[in-house]
């Protein structure tokens, strides 16, 4: 049912053609205060074209629109206000979340075609912190979302697995490392020897010299430099995998940039027969002049390959290999002009699909305002965050509801879901302030405080004692169940928005939203009431549940049956 369609329709309709449906739709607004109604058209547009006062129009449409949707159809100045019918709506709405259950807000949007989606991507032989949660979290939400709305997804962990880095690491593991120091604590060790490099190096530029060699043997295949770089990336997969685990997330794919190593030639190959090669001081670059932007570095003067090789290589073998519709690249904003060069290059390279490709910039993780560094040593590992979390998660238990059934796996829900929650909510451009105390707090904006909102209300279902698959939903009229019936009713469209914009964060808002107006609804009126509406106050209960557990799992966030 949706309501928006039918209403610009019966407009539509009115008018004989003065405007088409779909003008109509563009045009219609949500008043701003609820008195007025739930969805209005303005008439200012038609006023130049019928060459009379919008007041005047909007009087003569509201006679003419109606509908069993519509309880009444009012003008009000340039206004065309429509209030829908509580119980006939409230009543449809409720049946179709009922019986769609978690189908309810799919679509065919995607009509099965393929997205591709690059995230998370942590480096080989460094911590998987706080910096790289954004892009795991939001790759992860989207990848859902995408599912809902009927794509097919592949998910890409493109790896950090080569670099210059790796022979700053073998340089400064032959230097200072101990190999039972790192087979114990592998990534910290790593870590400690990766930080240890860059200090050292500010006052001994030698070792930059050795780690370029180390990295040139590395390149050429050389044995024990081959055996430390596989040894380190051995050693982090263990690693990440862990923190997957926690954050229950999985990847189809962990091509790394090592494995286009081999693709690479047939790129340079193609711009060089498309003459877009271009010398510059012993460089082989891509001019974007024509675009007003800087060239993209294709190969350095010694004849080494860079990132921009390496993802165009990605980029070809991505649609041969899957033949993505869409191919999102989930990366934060510093990268923007990186991947604007990419896109233009794959362009001039004749592939038309380069505008199937997508970049989906977001802000970062500070501490006390500033950015987290790994070569600096200031870096917020994740899984000591999540662990933490979990941990006050088990507290809060304890203290609250010290007889709860599998606290241990609650607690869990919890502390991970407060984390990814705190993450998603944000509109993903902004930066945000790491706060474990903030992201745990069981009221406000918070993940916890949604999942309470859930086990609450199956709290109530259990309580009620009546088998809620075989509810029979009736129409309610009072005030505190419609602003419910609303919400319900926009998660379709919500799901949309947050696919066309990329922005999980639509979700996680209107999830605050819905739990607010439940728990408002759970304190205003007695649902336990054995009358004749008990039942269609007790499905209303049924479809929130359904509707916030649903948007959570978009998220990635588990929602607890108790709490």
């Amino acid at each position: 049912m949706d309501l928006l369609r039918t209403y610009a329709d019966e407009i539509a309709s009115s008018l004989s053609g003065i405007l088409e449906f779909n003008e109509v739709v563009k045009l219609i607004e949500q008043p701003k205060y609820s008195t007025q109604g739930d969805i209005a058209f303005p008439c200012f547009t038609l006023a130049k074209l019928l060459k009379k006062s919008p007041v005047e129009i909007a009087k003569d449409l509201a006679q003419k629109v109606s509908h069993p949707f519509f309880e009444k159809v009012v003008a009000e100045g340039p206004y065309v206000n429509c209030f829908y019918n509580k119980t006939v709506v409230s009543l449809k709405t409720i049946k179709t979340v009922l019986h769609k259950r978690t189908e309810y807000g799919s679509s065919d949007m995607g009509q099965s075609k393929v997205v591709t989606l690059d995230f998370s991507s942590p480096n080989i032989a460094k911590p998987f912190s706080m910096g790289h949660l954004r892009s795991t979290v939001i790759g992860n939400s989207l990848a859902n979302i995408s599912e809902k709305c009927g794509f097919q997804t592949v998910r890409i962990n493109h790896l950090g697995d080569w670099g210059t880095q790796f022979g700053k690491l073998i340089a400064a593991y032959k230097a200072w490392g101990k190999e039972a120091d790192v087979k114990n604590e592998p990534i910290s060790e790593l870590l400690k020897l990766y930080v240890k490099f860059h200090e050292k190096a500010e006052a001994d530029p030698a070792l930059e010299n050795s780690a370029r060699l180390w990295f040139k043997k590395l390149e050429d295949g050389d044995e024990e430099a081959r055996k430390l770089w596989e040894w380190f990336r051995n050693e982090s997969l263990q690693e990440f995998a862990k923190i997957y685990k926690l954050l229950d997330i999985d990847f189809d794919s962990y091509n790394g940039e090592a494995f286009y190593n081999d693709k690479m030639n047939e790129i340079v190959k193609l711009l060089e027969e498309k003459q877009l090669l271009v010398k510059s001081n012993g460089a082989d670059i891509v001019d974007l002049s024509n675009y007003n932007l800087s060239p993209l570095l294709i190969r350095k003067s010694d004849g080494a390959t860079l990132y921009g090789t390496r993802d165009l290589a990605a980029a070809v073998f991505r649609k041969r290999n899957y033949q993505f519709d869409k191919s999102f690249y989930v990366v934060g904003q510093e990268q923007t002009l990186h991947f604007k060069q990419l896109f233009f290059v794959l362009e001039k390279l004749g592939y038309e699909w380069a505008n199937d490709m997508i970049h989906v910039p977001f802000g970062f993780i500070l501490k006390h305002g500033k950015k987290m560094s790994t070569r600096k040593g200031t870096v917020v590992l994740l899984e000591q965050v999540i662990k933490e979390a979990i941990g006050l998660a088990e507290k809060n238990i304890a203290e609250k509801s010290p007889t709860l059934a599998f606290k241990d796996e609650v607690a869990k829900m919890v502390g991970v879901g407060a984390i990814i929650f705190h993450d998603l909510k944000n509109e993903r451009q902004n930066n945000i302030e790491f706060s474990l105390s903030e992201m745990l707090k069981f009221e406000g904006a918070t993940g916890p405080y949604v999942q309470y909102a859930h086990a609450r209300a199956r709290s109530i279902l259990t309580k009620s004692g009546i088998d809620s698959y075989h509810l029979n939903p009736v129409g309610l009229n009072d005030d505190y169940s419609w602003p419910i019936v609303k919400l319900l009713l926009a998660f379709p469209e919500i799901i949309a928005k947050s696919f066309d914009h990329a922005e999980p964060s639509q979700i996680a808002k209107y999830l605050i939203l819905l739990a607010q107006e439940f728990n408002t609804y759970y304190s205003h009126v007695k649902i336990l009431n054995e009358d004749l509406e008990q039942e269609g106050r007790l499905a209303l209960v049924q479809a929130v549940t359904i509707v916030l557990k649903e948007g959570l799992r978009l998220l990635g966030v588990k929602a607890p049956e108790k709490m």
